[in-house]
Formats: C-alpha cells, sequence, structure tokens
C-alpha cells in the first residue's frame, strides 16, 4: 500500500521535472540535392571535355543549393530525346559577351554591379566577365580569395585590387565568423535557418560590392552591412544566454531527479519486506 501510494505521489513529480529538461530544437531541412537527371547520366559517361563538367560541378555551390544543369542550359532534365532541344528552352553554352546575361537571370543585382563597373564596361573590348574569374562548373561559394595577385594581374597590376581586398577584409571576415557560430548552433540541435538566411541575405548584399570594384562604395556601404550583421550578432547572442539557462535548469532539474530517486530508495528500505 505505502509503494503504491509513493509511485502515485512521486510520479506526477518525475514528469513536471522531466518537462524542465533542456530540449533541442526540430532538426532543420537537409541541404537540397539535386535530381540525378538525364544530363548527368548522359554526360558522366562521356570522355575528356564532354563529361569533366559533372564532377566539376558535383563540388559546385550550384550543386550545393539544388542548382543543376537545366537550370542555367535551359532543356528539358527528364526526357533524353529532348534534353537539349529549343523547343523545351535549351540554351546552350553562351559566347563570352554574353556570360553576363547568362548568368545575370539568376544574378540580378551583380549584374547590375557589374555592368556599371569598369570591368563591366569593358565587356566586348577584353575585359573580364563571370567565368574569368570565377570558373563555369566549379563555382564556389564567393570570397575574398577571388581578389589575389595571380589572377587579377593577368589583366592589370594588384595595388587597386589589394586596396578594395583590403576595405572588404574585416566585414567578410566577420560574416564567415557568424556564419560559422551559426553551424555549431545547428550541430547542438538549435534552429537556425531564419538567421542563415539573413546571413546569406547580408553576404550576397556585400558581395555585390566586390563587382563595382570602385574602394570608395565599399567603404561608404560597409557600415550598413555591419548594423545588419549586429542584429545577427545580438540574436546569435540570445540564443547562447537561452542555452545557459537551459543548461542551469537542466542541471537543477537532474539534480532534483537524484534526490527523489534517493529518497525513494531509502523510504522503499524503510518499509518491512511485505509491505515493500
Amino acid at each position: 500500500m505505502i509503494t503504491t501510494y509513493l509511485n502515485r505521489r512521486l510520479t506526477p513529480i518525475l514528469l513536471a521535472l522531466l518537462l524542465l529538461l533542456p530540449f533541442t530544437a526540430l532538426a532543420e531541412d537537409a541541404p537540397a540535392t539535386p535530381a540525378e537527371t538525364v544530363c548527368l547520366q548522359c554526360h558522366a559517361g562521356q570522355p575528356g571535355h564532354l563529361g569533366a563538367p559533372v564532377g566539376l560541378w558535383r563540388d559546385s555551390v550550384h550543386a550545393a543549393n539544388g542548382i543543376s544543369c537545366h537550370d542555367c542550359h535551359g532543356g528539358d532534365p527528364t526526357d533524353f530525346a529532348m534534353a537539349m532541344s529549343p523547343e523545351r528552352g535549351f540554351i546552350g553554352v553562351p559566347q563570352a559577351d554574353a556570360i553576363p546575361a547568362f548568368c545575370g537571370r539568376c544574378h540580378i543585382g551583380v549584374q547590375e554591379d557589374y555592368l556599371a563597373s569598369k570591368h563591366g564596361q569593358a565587356l566586348g573590348k577584353g575585359g573580364p566577365q563571370c567565368v574569368t574569374c570565377h570558373g563555369n562548373h566549379a563555382v564556389q561559394l564567393a570570397s575574398l580569395d577571388l581578389i589575389n595577385d595571380k589572377d587579377c594581374t593577368r589583366c592589370h597590376t594588384y595595388e587597386r585590387a589589394a586596396e578594395i581586398r583590403e576595405a572588404l577584409a574585416a566585414t567578410d571576415a566577420r560574416i564567415a565568423s557568424l556564419d560559422t557560430e551559426l553551424d555549431r548552433l545547428h550541430r547542438t540541435g538549435i534552429t537556425v535557418k531564419a538567421l542563415k538566411g539573413e546571413i546569406f541575405s547580408q553576404r550576397n548584399s556585400f558581395h555585390r560590392l566586390f563587382h563595382s570594384v570602385d574602394v570608395n562604395r565599399v567603404r561608404a556601404e560597409t557600415a550598413g552591412v555591419q548594423a545588419n550583421l549586429d542584429k545577427v550578432a545580438a540574436k546569435i547572442d540570445t540564443i547562447h544566454s537561452d542555452l545557459s539557462q537551459r543548461k542551469l535548469w537542466g542541471g537543477v532539474a537532474i539534480a532534483l531527479l537524484l534526490v527523489a530517486g534517493v529518497l525513494f530508495i531509502l523510504l522503499r528500505r524503510t518499509l518491512p519486506p511485505h509491505e515493500q
């Protein structure tokens, strides 16, 4: 009887304490995985330059974000016969001068900044376009590594490019640091999708300045980006504060559970054998 009584009294208490234990947020959506289209199936088995783009693309930022062959080149990715049909929107490979417009279908703001820059004004006159700096199929997440002595001096001296890189460096490093911190939080089970979106937006906005190749504009607009990054940093600090509170209350709850368990065992030991 006493054991039954204790169970009835202690069970609600134990359940209430369990509710105080820290919990993690729901897992976020997995990264986008491009479908295995007929484009990939066909070109993966081709020799030389016909098959090489598949391997390069698989390690690209485009593939990581679910952007596949047909998203750029058009065509029907589900039909071998119509995959390269103009009737299904196949565009093929653009001429060098048409590449900014080709990429600009998605990267609209970047295209605008590029065309207004010294680089864009030299389009068709030997000036660089998207592929010159980013490559075509092996496109990686844009970073300051793209501004370097080796690549920039293919067209001109490095001095002005070095100034632009220096003006961008601190803010770009902060974006990378906040992004890394969000990855750490994600690995603990915290939902950071919205904050990741904010960082993605700020990175894109900031990296648009790369294409202006205008050091004065970079310096003038960096303050606005930094202010937005401050907001993201404040939200991350709030998450860390909440986690600290959860750990504290989780520790208290565990301690209380242990104490309750010990008391329960001691109470049972004090009972006569026939009442246990």
